[in-house]
């Protein structure tokens, strides 16, 4: 899915750095090099914060909450052994006192597992460790861009600027790393250079040119079979440039991890999926292989399997560990499912940023896209789904951030709005309707703009009951419960107009950033 970071309706602290409760003594003997470090990095943070690197810090005590996690890996396919493992809880509740402070030891030596979520409009990072306590937290939005082309540049920038972000206390003792992008999100590469030869063509591209000969290849219905897939990309461009030998398919979330890692053409399952992949048979199919371009798909492992070591160059240069290794990634609606930490058939989880994506856990796999519906594979059960185009993008064409947080708290959200719109932050829409050619419908216009945006939160809140609707009139699981993610679960009055709508319970995860299930899928990578 594609979701705003930090988005602007659900105002939010932009950085943070933690460590378990100190274990130290005043009488204890400090390393003069580490008492360097520590204060090196404190006090260079207010140069940081002025310079635009970190555009809040937090350095006050904070309690967090961390429950029902597992370290487990999520099996390969077709095993069917998974889910237990994923139910296995470290702890009750574990609480981690947040803070950065000079006069207390922090314990550095624990193996941290670093996640890196690129979102729309912005990437952020969390640094966990093994029970799941997050040690620090970051954000970048990107640079402005001129052209489409420019978005590789200025992903490859904030990717660097994040690793520059975390604490140099803590990154010699980074185990591992992982980063979700946003689904078919696509570049083509030389594998002879690294050059980049086409795109990057965003996740919400259609290339309606390459749909007919998409369609003539592939099973009635299928993933593939609509304009803004990824294989649709792959088609299109190589209708213009075919005989390219040396040219590879990389997902966006594939292409940062080989600036960290190097190895070409290494990809997910997760990110697969829309290019073809069948996670049924852990292959891709015979009717894509027999394809003239099939040499440019990537290899497909499971996400979060070790790669490589991060690169030497750029482990000198922030000062990471020689046993750090890079992990396969994920697309970031399902870095926000796993963040929830939601194990049971019938339960969702809506993430709610720029743009909307919806996932429940069914016992059966559902794929139609007439609908813009598809599955994904987790362990023994099928995360079903789809990503709608509407979301906070419309909220924030309207309104300014202290608009929406004002106007909400006049919102009675056990009224329901009258109000019938459509919003889109422009013609198109994915799912649950599949139609490039669907224009927004945010008229009328009410007077009063309190009405005005309670008709728009009730309008996407209908958008997303009729996506669950349809996911379980095509088949999957009734959908019992919703969780939260994105920056859209921190308003509390849209959360009440949802749960009226949807008629289920709906509260917000307990880990709401994408970035934080990438850090799951980091640890999963290090102890598997």
């Amino acid at each position: 899915m594609h979701r705003q970071q930090a988005s602007s309706f659900s105002p939010s602290s932009s950085s943070r750095s933690s460590s378990s409760p100190a274990r130290y003594s005043p009488y204890s003997t400090l390393l003069p090099r580490y008492v360097a470090s520590v204060k090196e990095e404190y006090e260079d943070l207010p140069h940081r914060h002025a310079g635009g690197e970190l555009t809040n810090h937090t350095l006050l005590h904070e309690t967090m909450s961390v429950s029902s996690l597992s370290t487990k890996p999520l099996s390969h396919l077709p095993a069917k052994r998974g889910l237990p493992r994923l139910r296995r809880a470290l702890s009750p509740t574990f609480r981690s006192r947040i803070r950065m402070n000079l006069g207390n030891h922090e314990e550095t030596s624990k193996s941290l597992y670093l996640g890196i979520d690129f979102g729309t409009s912005g990437a952020r990072y969390a640094l966990i460790d093994k029970q799941g306590a997050i040690h620090s937290e970051g954000k970048r939005t990107y640079p402005s861009v001129g052209n489409a082309t420019d978005w590789a540049s200025s992903w490859k920038e904030a990717l660097f600027h994040l690793l520059g972000d975390v604490p140099s206390i803590y990154r010699p003792s980074i185990s591992s790393i992982s980063i979700d992008g946003t689904s078919a999100t696509t570049l083509i590469i030389d594998r002879n250079n690294g050059g980049l030869l086409a795109g990057p063509f965003l996740y919400n591209e259609s290339f309606p040119d390459a749909l007919p000969a998409v369609e003539s290849i592939a099973p009635a219905n299928h993933t593939v079979c609509s304009g803004s897939s990824t294989l649709c990309k792959l088609v299109s461009w190589w209708n213009s440039n075919c005989g390219h030998d040396s040219a590879l398919l990389m997902h966006q979330s594939d292409w940062l991890l080989w600036l960290l890692h190097g190895e070409y053409g290494v990809s997910d399952y997760n990110n697969t999926l829309k290019v073809g992949y069948d996670p049924e048979i852990d292959s891709y199919p015979s009717w894509l292989m027999a394809q003239p371009y099939a040499h440019m798909l990537p290899s497909v492992r499971a996400p979060g399997a070790p790669i490589g070591p991060i690169k030497e160059d750029l482990r000198s240069q922030f000062g990471f560990s020689k046993n750090c290794v890079v992990c396969t990634g994920t697309t970031d609606s399902i870095a926000a499912f796993l963040a929830a930490r939601t194990t049971e058939p019938g339960k969702a989880v809506t993430s709610l940023g720029s743009t909307m994506a919806i996932k429940l856990l069914s016992k059966v796999r559902v794929e139609d896209a007439r609908f813009g519906v598809y599955s994904h594979r987790l362990d023994d059960m099928w995360l079903v789904g789809g990503a709608s185009n509407t979301g906070g993008a419309v909220l924030r064409q309207i309104f300014t951030d202290d608009q929406l947080l004002v106007l909400s708290r006049d919102i009675d959200p056990s009224v329901p709005s009258s109000l019938d719109y459509y919003p889109l932050p422009k013609k198109g829409e994915r799912f649950p309707v599949s139609d490039p050619s669907m224009v927004p419908r945010l008229q009328p216009r009410p007077d009063s703009d309190v009405e005005y945006l309670h008709g728009i939160l009730e309008s996407i809140a209908r958008i997303e009951a009729n996506g669950y609707k349809l996911l379980k009139e095509l088949g999957a699981t009734a959908m019992e419960e919703v969780f939260t993610a994105g920056g859209g679960a921190q308003n509390e009055k849209w959360t009440v107009i949802r749960e009226r709508v949807l008629g289920v319970p709906v509260r917000k995860a307990e880990q709401t950033e994408a970035a934080y299930g990438a850090a799951l899928l980091a640890l999963k990578g290090a102890i598997s």
